[in-house]
């Protein structure tokens, strides 16, 4: 299988697997959706899990830049960006397939911290973290570990109540909480 088959196998595996469960999912549904077969998929990927860790990695590195590029586009300064992560959070809970963050349902699916699964689910986290954690203190943030950690909340809130009733009026809820939380920071 090419690079680029190998490429197209994850983005239409993470797509079965944000819409219907990791667990849910096995290597004969995939075969179904993918029409890549299995000996094909197990030349590359010798389980399921290792299959799932390749869709999470690429699922990471495209958001986090588009992210960092799509607050960029909505700001121009640092303190305007924290708030700009709002609205490019506005943008993902409206879409049409938005069925709350593949990290959250993946850390959920495969509970025990020590699973390679939940660990890079976490460490996805911890990279969103650690970008805010950069806008606040760019933004003079007198403890931009706290304005990230509340902002972070913020967010993965968002996510959740927009997956359980709707997105409608939750990421201008979250904004409004946060520009709260920057105006105490940052005056």
């Amino acid at each position: 299988m090419s690079a680029s088959k190998r490429d197209e196998l994850i983005d239409k595996a993470l797509a079965v697997f944000y819409r219907d469960g990791f667990h849910a999912t096995g290597m004969d549904k995939l075969v179904a959706e993918t029409g890549i077969s299995k000996t094909s998929m197990y030349k590359h990927f010798r389980t399921k899990e290792e299959l799932i860790l390749a869709a999470l990695q690429i699922r990471s590195e495209k958001f986090c830049s588009w992210l960092s590029r799509r607050t960029e586009e909505l700001a121009e300064t640092p303190h305007d960006r924290l708030l700009a992560l709002f609205d490019a959070l506005d943008e993902l809970l409206q879409q049409k397939d938005f069925k709350s963050c593949v990290f959250i349902k993946a850390a959920s699916e495969y509970p025990d911290s020590g699973h390679p699964i939940h660990d890079f689910s976490a460490q996805h986290k911890r990279l969103l973290l650690g970008y805010v954690h950069g806008l606040a203190e760019q933004a003079g943030a007198p403890d931009p570990d706290r304005l990230a950690r509340q902002l972070l909340l913020l967010t993965e809130g968002a996510i959740v109540t927009a997956h359980l009733h709707g997105p409608v009026g939750v990421a201008a809820d979250a904004s409004a909480a946060a520009g709260c939380l920057i105006d105490a920071q940052l005056g």
